[in-house]
């Protein structure tokens, strides 16, 4: 049974190229528009993992994360965020909150395979 995983991104372009890279390498892939969407189908749908933008309209990367740890059904699940954001606060605020990882984009597919490998499974 291939794992799922939900990209939270307002750019369709990056979800779109997240949901074929994942595609080819096997995962089931489900898409939100910014995150409270995110929220919505995090919490109403099994996911084995997250990939979620920073930067998005409604609610931010960070906050979303926030609010999916103190959900039950968010608490163990990885959380990759996945940026054009690099400051090294942004990324320990999101570790601080949650995030499993971090990854720059443009992303490289092989690696962005390898990290959903290692962290998701």
């Amino acid at each position: 049974m291939a794992k799922t995983v939900l990209t939270v991104d307002d750019s369709p372009t990056i979800r779109r190229m997240v949901a074929m890279t994942l595609g080819e390498a096997g995962y089931a892939v489900l898409e939100a528009v910014d995150g409270l969407d995110g929220l919505q189908k995090a919490t109403t749908q099994v996911v084995d993992g997250i990939i979620t933008d920073q930067n998005m309209p409604n609610m931010d990367g960070i906050s979303f994360i926030r609010a999916l740890r103190q959900h039950p059904s968010g608490k163990g699940v990885p959380i990759i965020a996945l940026s054009t954001e690099s400051s090294e606060g942004l990324k320990q605020t999101a570790r601080e909150v949650g995030a499993t990882g971090w990854m720059v984009k443009p992303f490289d597919q092989a690696r962005l395979v390898a990290v959903v490998k290692k962290v998701i499974g």
